[in-house]
């Protein structure tokens, strides 16, 4: 495992850790949600390193404005940023060879940002993995609650927490998260939470900056990247959900799945919005799948290179154009 230090677009350093060898075959991207960081995907890793060992290169990193990574104004607190982010993470520690990318919340939300932010990566993509996320139209989101009174608390809850990051301090936070507590247990978690997953969620929530809060919040909002679906045609894709998902629900999967030629739509019975926490097995199988697929058509490529040859130009993993 190694420490890295991006320096993004507008000057921001990002904190990035990179487990595998220099020379692995492949390399998995997870990109965590939003107001968490790296450790969202903390449980996927181990699963991962038992499995693969060094031989596939795992890179996990927090988004500008979470964990290590350096705070960002409000204004540069959005999708398009985290995916031209994204980007210089794989130029700086995966410059070439084929990519298995997840993202989990607003993580998938940058993903769905690629085709116009970074379309230069997309011909890598050999695997994508969509976790709690959605392509567009969160204003539209109630938190499960009726029309009028979700729509006015999922407009203010973001601000009440970032208003309570600007006049409260660390400490007191940290010793009364009560509200924080309560945001968790009741809008991100559902059945079962284990108190371990509910208090690490709580911890990054009274970590988040307030402008972290508020800034991908309005912009989350305003995402609408469904029209980007089609550029994920035929990649091997899978879409997760839990029926409890209050923030980004089932039918928000649904349209990514819809969206995209091929992929896959898994619906956790009773799970909420952390996937990664509460259904590890599910999440770290489907990870597991996405990468032994890619690996195995790695082993045939250059069977088919040779077969395609005089034929057309190989791309991706060896598929050929005619």
């Amino acid at each position: 495992m190694s420490d890295h230090t991006v320096i993004t677009e507008d000057g921001l350093r990002l904190h990035v850790t990179v487990r595998g060898r220099d020379d692995a075959p492949l390399t998995v991207l997870l990109s965590h949600c939003w107001t968490a960081e790296e450790s969202d995907w903390h449980y996927q890793v181990t699963d991962l390193l038992a499995r693969y060992g060094r031989d596939v290169r795992v890179i996990t990193w927090d988004h500008r404005g979470h964990g290590r990574s350096d705070r960002a104004p409000e204004s540069a607190c959005t999708i398009p940023h985290l995916a031209r982010d994204l980007g210089l993470v794989v130029d700086t520690c995966a410059p070439d060879g084929p990519l298995v990318v997840a993202g989990h919340s607003v993580g998938g939300m940058t993903i769905t940002a690629i085709p116009e932010e970074r379309p230069d990566l997309m011909a890598r993509i050999v695997g994508t993995l969509f976790v709690s996320t959605t392509s567009g139209e969160l204003s539209k989101v109630t938190l499960g609650l009726p029309a009028v009174a979700g729509g006015l608390l999922r407009d203010r809850l973001p601000f009440i927490l970032a208003n309570r990051s600007r006049m409260l301090s660390l400490s007191r936070r940290e010793k009364f998260p009560t509200i924080e507590r309560q945001v968790a247990r009741r809008f991100l978690f559902g059945r079962p939470a284990r108190s371990r997953d509910v208090a690490l969620v709580v911890d990054q929530l009274v970590h988040a900056a307030p402008e972290t809060m508020s800034g991908f919040f309005k912009d989350m909002m305003n995402h609408d990247r469904i029209g980007n679906l089609s550029a994920f045609d035929d990649i091997p894709t899978t879409v997760l959900v839990g029926t409890r998902d209050l923030l980004t629900p089932p039918e928000h999967a649904g349209k990514i799945a819809r969206g995209i030629r091929g992929a896959r739509l898994l619906v956790a019975p009773d799970a909420g919005h952390y996937l990664p926490f509460e259904r590890r097995e599910l999440v770290s199988d489907e990870l597991f799948a996405l990468i032994d697929r890619a690996l195995a058509d790695l082993n045939r490529a250059p069977y088919e290179m040779v077969a395609n040859e005089g034929r057309g130009r190989p791309n991706r993993m060896g598929r050929g154009t005619h």
